[in-house]
């Protein structure tokens, strides 16, 4: 998966969680907040590789060949995450009370596609 597009799920995952902590702090009831983890899911399963171990292999041959097959995916989720906090924090700590969070990550969801200028980008889906 391109990193623009993990970042634009991570996003939705953000600005849902936004969403529910609105909805908490207005005191709606809703079944659906606390069993609604699908999105996360759904992205791990599609960044994630399948990962075949021999049987035979040791166990220093399985943490090489996790560490190798799943690193890279694991570098775009946290690559992705850790951006967006960021971006929330400067306009956090710069005290831009004018703008709200999911004004911040809709600026990053439609800037998304800079992290790929050549059209490609990395993919480590299965």
């Amino acid at each position: 998966m391109e990193q623009s597009e993990v970042m634009k799920r991570v996003i939705g995952i953000l600005t849902e969680a936004g969403e529910w902590q609105r909805l908490i702090e207005k005191d709606v009831e809703r079944e659906d907040l606390d069993t609604d983890r699908g999105i996360v899911t759904a992205l791990l399963n599609e960044t994630m590789p399948n990962v075949e171990i021999p049987g035979e292999a040791t166990h220093e041959e399985i943490a090489a060949l996790v560490a190798r097959e799943v690193g890279g995916a694991i570098q775009q989720l946290v690559g992705a995450f850790s951006l967006a906090f960021v971006m929330l924090a400067q306009v956090h700590d710069t005290g831009q009370q004018d703008v709200s969070s999911a004004e911040v990550l809709q600026n990053l969801a439609l800037r998304a596609e800079e992290l790929n200028p050549d059209g490609g980008g990395s993919d480590h889906s299965a």
